[in-house]
């Protein structure tokens, strides 16, 4: 008996589909919720009111054609991932059939064989290529001959090689672990390269076509699973083309992009928002927006208990807004170690105060207030002191590292404030493609890391920075450079590398990486 008091019994799905049933997969899917909650948040914020299912209008607009063509699709579900960013943008996608056949084409069988970067060769330049065989180009015309869908390893397998659908089916399924015979998937795949034979194709033609659909049937999407993808993705994009900082605000409350917050809070920045630190009257639990200000939620204040976070919005819509300190504690009479997270976010700011005098009549307020959890009915008096100058040397820099220990990130400075040098790189991400085919220094806060083994069993790396005007590029890091200079956790890099570009899209090789010393935490 689960938690609600539901009886289950387990099966696993092979044994479900020998009795007769039919499975169903029901996925948690954070971006129906971030496309739910963005129309929330424009209408409350904008008193616009946006119809998420009228999919025609947004295959059929401008500006999310343009962003589908730039590869702006941070927090957009399925096409926000730096390869798949860069995908759009070598295929120039500014279309709905053209985004279905990418949100298949990306995964990792169709990479794996070559055939991903044959698809993008072939769609860019459809005269000059060739089919491996005339049936191939019949039932494989629409995707250049490259088996893009579930259905296409179907089309090959039955139109090319003679097996019946049954067959076809079950060798498909077979290669992407869904079998129970190994005997029964042995005796299809002599059956494929026996009727291929009997056909008269050559020993080479048929291997070849054997190593697609051996490395793609397995990771392969049907058709209408891409199609459907598709239709979320144009979803949101729509949703971020006209209406950016809401949308972020939605995708930041989810918790369930490809990157972490921080990201999100950038490319809102980089929209046009003025970002704040939490606010005891502005802030709710989870982050808002009001006008292009937003406003970041309690919820990420690390150790900061939900019950109390939520309670100040409580207090805040009866009484009205806080006036002062004093008057935060006598109302909701919060512990002292919840007090100083609020102080050390800079949640008080509006008082005027320097974060130095409010934790001293934080501790000097709530140590004399003997009954804890009990509102006075007459406020507290606190004891007048003074402070030393050389005791209120708090600055951004400070409040920066503050910012990154409890919310994870800085918000009142940017990672590149946070350096010791003043170096910023010899061009920009901006700059690449002019720079094609030569050496560069580039300097680039760490997104993410995708990491690989080659056909050689080594690892590689593919990277992806933001340089320090807010742009995105991306790195390749070969085995024999990886190893040398590795990279070292999150932080800023100078990079050295060479700028190549493939179909239009730049990304740097690099040769060098080195972490670069940002200013001491004067605290330690």
């Amino acid at each position: 008996m689960p938690p609600k008091g539901f009886p289950v019994t387990q099966w696993d799905m092979y044994t479900a589909e020998e009795i007769g049933f039919e499975k169903l997969d029901i996925l948690s899917q954070r971006g129906i919720g971030h496309i739910r909650e963005s129309a929330e948040i424009i209408l409350r914020n904008r008193a616009i009111g946006i119809d998420v299912h009228d999919i025609g209008k947004f295959k059929n607009d401008p500006k999310v054609k343009d962003c589908l063509r730039r590869g702006d699709t941070k927090g957009c579900f399925y096409i926000e991932s730096p390869a798949m960013r860069g995908l759009l943008r070598k295929l120039r996608c500014d279309n709905y059939p053209t985004l279905v056949a990418a949100s298949s084409i990306i995964r990792p069988g169709v990479a794996r064989s070559g055939m991903m970067k044959e698809y993008i060769h072939r769609f860019n330049n459809p005269n000059r290529f060739s089919y491996i065989h005339p049936v191939i180009k019949e039932q494989l015309e629409e995707t250049f001959g490259v088996m893009v869908y579930q259905e296409d390893v179907l089309k090959v397998c039955h139109h090319f090689a003679g097996l019946n659908l049954s067959d076809a089916d079950t060798l498909r399924r077979a290669m992407s672990g869904k079998f129970r015979s190994k005997q029964e998937m042995q005796k299809i795949a002599e059956s494929f390269f026996l009727n291929c034979r009997e056909k008269g194709y050559s020993e080479d033609i048929i291997k070849e076509v054997w190593r697609q659909i051996e490395s793609f049937a397995g990771y392969s999407f049907s058709k209408a699973h891409s199609a459907s993808y598709a239709v979320e993705s144009f979803q949101s994009l729509y949703l971020k083309a006209h209406f950016p900082l809401e949308f972020m605000v939605a995708v930041i409350n989810n918790f369930g992009g490809f990157y972490r917050t921080w990201v999100y809070v950038h490319e809102a920045r980089g929209c046009g928002a003025t970002i704040h630190p939490p606010c005891v009257n502005k802030s709710t639990y989870k982050t808002t927006i009001y006008g292009s200000d937003i406003y970041i939620g309690f919820i990420h204040i690390q150790n900061l208990e939900e019950k109390f976070a939520r309670s100040v919005e409580v207090i805040r819509a009866k009484g009205g807004p806080f006036t002062s300190l004093n008057d935060f504690i006598d109302r909701l009479c919060p512990g002292l170690e919840q007090l100083i997270l609020l102080i050390r976010t800079g949640a008080f700011r509006f008082t005027g105060k320097k974060k130095t005098v409010l934790l001293w009549e934080a501790h000097m307020y709530v140590n004399g207030i003997k009954h804890r959890n009990i509102r006075s009915l007459f406020p507290q008096p606190v004891r007048n002191f003074s402070l030393p100058d050389p005791d209120l040397g708090h600055d951004k820099l400070d409040d920066a590292y503050d910012e990154i220990e409890l919310i994870g990130f800085p918000v009142t400075l940017s990672w590149f404030d946070m350096l010791s040098t003043s170096f910023r790189g010899e061009i920009m991400a901006n700059d690449m493609l002019s720079h094609r085919g030569r050496k560069v220094r580039m300097v680039g806060h760490l997104v993410t890391i995708k990491h690989i083994k080659t056909i050689k069993g080594e690892w590689m790396n593919f990277g992806c920075f933001i340089d320090p005007e807010g742009n995105f590029f991306d790195t390749t890091h070969f085995s024999q450079s990886l190893s040398k200079y590795p990279f070292r956790g999150s932080g800023t890099y100078l990079i050295l590398g060479k700028v190549v570009e493939e179909f239009g899209f730049p990304s740097l090789e690099v040769e060098k990486l080195a972490k670069l010393p940002v200013k001491p935490d004067k605290r330690y």
